[in-house]
């Protein structure tokens, strides 16, 4: 029974008590008077007309039911949103950390790819100087200046020689024979001493050609490049 009922159920008891009163104090003769008010009677009888009957009760049990139907629809409703708004939410992010996983991918591939190349293009200078370097050049009794750069270029790197040829020309302006007299540096790159070169080849005093090769690595092997030798000869002015 719903709340509503038993409250019906109340305010018909209690009227039909008090309506149920004025009978028999009518009927016995009430030596007061046994006077009551025919409006009070009439009233009751209006509120037990008010009171919900069996179908009022039915409907009223229905209209709760379609209230907690509706609001259950409505609860689903939302809970549904909330979870396609999570999923949207989710599959943002996954797309998004897909996208950056993907470029640095990418990132780290075209780094390798310039590091392989890069080293590739080394090994291929490299290969090519130790070719040249390893090429008998023509010993001569003398040579000019022009003669000895022509050989230089013939044996150090392009992009190399300018600094090669600026430390050579501090060191002995080009002349393979130069000593120093105090200290027996010896050769084009004023080697000390000069002995060293005969690493290169057995002719080190006469072939410019044996002196460049070691100078060359000389360079390579303590500085990088002559470049590297030529960037510390301008702030030491040695090598």
């Amino acid at each position: 029974m719903s709340r509503i009922s038993v409250r019906g159920f109340a305010v018909a008891s209690a009227t039909a008590v008090t309506t149920v009163g004025a009978a028999v104090g009518v009927a016995s003769g009430d030596e007061q008077g046994g006077t009551y008010d025919l409006e009070v009677v009439a009233a009751d009888a209006t509120l037990l007309a008010e009171i919900p009957a069996g179908q009022n009760a039915q409907l009223h049990t229905a209209s709760l039911s379609v209230q907690a139907e509706t609001q259950s629809t409505a609860a689903d409703a939302a809970v549904k949103r909330a979870a396609e708004e999570s999923a949207r939410k989710k599959a943002a992010e996954d797309a998004a950390a897909k996208k950056a996983a993907a470029e640095q991918a990418a990132k780290e591939k075209a780094e390798r790819e310039r590091a392989e190349r890069e080293a590739a293009e080394a090994a291929s200078r490299s290969s090519e100087r130790t070719d040249i370097a390893s090429a008998s050049a023509p010993v001569q009794s003398s040579y000019t200046k022009a003669e000895i750069q022509a050989i230089a270029r013939g044996i150090v790197a392009a992009d190399q020689f300018q600094c090669f040829s600026d430390i050579v020309e501090r060191e002995s302006g080009w002349n393979h024979r130069a000593t120093n007299p105090s200290s027996g540096a010896y050769g084009l790159m004023q080697a000390l001493p000069g002995s060293k070169m005969a690493s290169a080849g057995a002719d080190w005093q006469t072939n410019p050609a044996t002196q460049i090769r070691w100078g060359v690595k000389y360079m390579n092997e303590r500085y990088g490049s002559p470049c590297g030798a030529w960037q510390f000869w301008q702030a030491n002015h040695w090598y």
